[in-house]
């Protein structure tokens, strides 16, 4: 019996963090942690670096950054480059970029190996990247595609549903509908429209968030500015072989 929660039937899908990842399977699924994964991602191949997503940052990181000759991200709190974006804006003589994160970084390396075609979506290469999969939608009518919004972490180790990855998942999702892709399932809907009625706030409330909050609070808020520079990207960065690179 198919499961419930499988969205089977409609061609576009949401759902979140890595259980969501695995409960909803799609041809090709769209990783989103606008704070700060994903935006990480799409800042890094802007700049034509490969990023390889890792999920942790521990011995086991700096052995597979060695072994592939990369630069292993570093903490936020710590000097070089981190998972935060303006680090690697400012970032020289990069070209290949091991990348802790415990959400949309792990996610990634979940689905690496699921058969399934992963992007790196953030609300920076949103409508690109929706551009990119109608186009493969399009070409190949047995594809759909799936939005999985990583979210974040509480204390408990359980899912905080993370506002800024619904809008980020819900833009990208509003895309491909205005491409006429679909049908959408209830939940890719309900994204979709919950991103259609902030468009017009963000940044603002991109900084007001909980997510947005806690960075401003530790003393990144650039990287929120960063973040909410929508459809400031055009690169789609899919992951190819192990790393996070840019497609055509």
């Amino acid at each position: 019996m198919t499961s419930p929660y499988a969205q089977q039937g409609f061609r576009v899908g949401f759902d979140w963090g890595p259980v969501g990842a695995t409960a909803v399977p799609g041809s090709l699924v769209a990783v989103v942690d606008v704070l700060s994964f994903t935006t990480a991602v799409t800042v890094a191949v802007d700049r034509g670096i490969d990023v390889y997503p890792y999920h942790w940052r521990d011995e086991t990181a700096v052995a597979y950054a060695e072994q592939l000759g990369a630069t292993l991200a570093v903490g936020r709190s710590q000097e070089g480059v981190t998972l935060s974006p303006a680090s690697i804006r400012q970032a020289q003589d990069i070209k290949r970029l091991v990348l802790p994160s415990p959400n949309g970084s792990t996610i990634s390396q979940l689905l690496s190996d699921s058969g399934s075609t992963v992007m790196a979506v953030s609300l920076r290469n949103r409508s690109a990247a929706a551009g990119w999969a109608a186009s493969k939608l399009t070409d190949d009518p047995s594809l759909t595609v799936v939005a999985i919004a990583a979210g974040e972490r509480w204390p408990d180790g359980s899912l905080r549903p993370a506002v800024e990855d619904l809008w980020g998942a819900g833009g990208f999702l509003a895309a491909l509908a205005d491409h006429g892709v679909g049908p959408l399932s209830p939940e890719a809907w309900a994204a979709a429209a919950a991103y259609s009625a902030v468009a017009h706030q963000l940044p603002e409330l991109l900084h007001d968030c909980a997510g947005g909050r806690e960075l401003t609070q530790y003393g990144f808020p650039q990287d929120v500015a960063v973040a909410a520079e929508v459809d400031g990207s055009a690169v789609v960065p899919v992951l190819q072989g192990g790393a996070f690179k840019a497609v055509d």
